[in-house]
C-alpha cells in the first residue's frame, strides 16, 4: 500500500461526507462513493462508513468487479482518473446504453424495491438520520438527505 500518496487524496470519513452516490466515476453511478470509502477503510478514516455495504455491491455485481481487486487498486494510490481507467478495464464490457439504464434505474430507485433487509435497515435508518418533514422519493434521496447535499 502507498499510504503516502493514499492519504493526499483521501477524504477523511469521520469529519467530511463520501461522494453522493449519484456522482459517477467511469461512467458509473455510486462508483466514487465507494472510491471514497475504500480509500477512508484503507487509512482507518472511515467513521461510520463501510466499503463493500449492499450499495457499493450493487456497483460491484453489476460490474462484475471484484471488490477485493477494487480494494488493491486502490491501495496503490491510484487517482481518481486512474481508478476510472481500472473499471474501465475490468468491468465486463457492455453497451454504453446497459450502463446508463442501470445508472438511471438506480437514480430512481424506491426504498419500495429494494431487497426486503434493505427496507427493514432502511426503516430505521430514515428515523434516526432523516430531519423529520424532509420528503425523500428516491433510495440515493436519503443519503443526500442525511449528508445534507439536498
Amino acid at each position: 500500500m502507498d499510504a503516502t500518496k493514499l492519504d493526499t487524496i483521501t477524504k477523511d470519513l469521520t469529519k467530511d461526507f463520501p461522494r453522493s452516490p449519484r456522482e459517477k466515476l467511469g461512467d458509473y453511478v455510486i462508483a466514487g462513493r465507494t472510491l471514497d470509502k475504500c480509500r477512508a477503510v484503507l487509512l482507518g478514516k472511515e467513521g461510520e462508513y463501510k466499503f463493500n455495504c449492499p450499495l457499493d455491491r450493487e456497483f460491484f455485481d453489476f460490474s462484475k468487479i471484484n471488490a477485493n481487486q477494487f480494494k488493491e487498486c486502490v491501495a496503490s494510490g491510484a487517482t481518481d482518473h486512474e481508478v476510472a481507467a481500472w473499471i474501465h478495464e475490468h468491468a465486463t464490457d457492455r453497451p454504453r446504453v446497459e450502463i446508463v439504464k442501470w445508472n438511471n434505474r438506480l437514480r430512481g430507485m424506491r426504498i419500495s424495491e429494494l431487497p426486503d433487509d434493505a427496507q427493514e435497515f432502511l426503516e430505521d435508518y430514515i428515523e434516526n438520520y432523516i430531519p423529520k418533514g424532509r420528503q425523500f422519493y428516491s433510495w440515493f434521496d436519503v443519503y443526500d438527505l442525511e449528508e445534507q447535499r439536498l
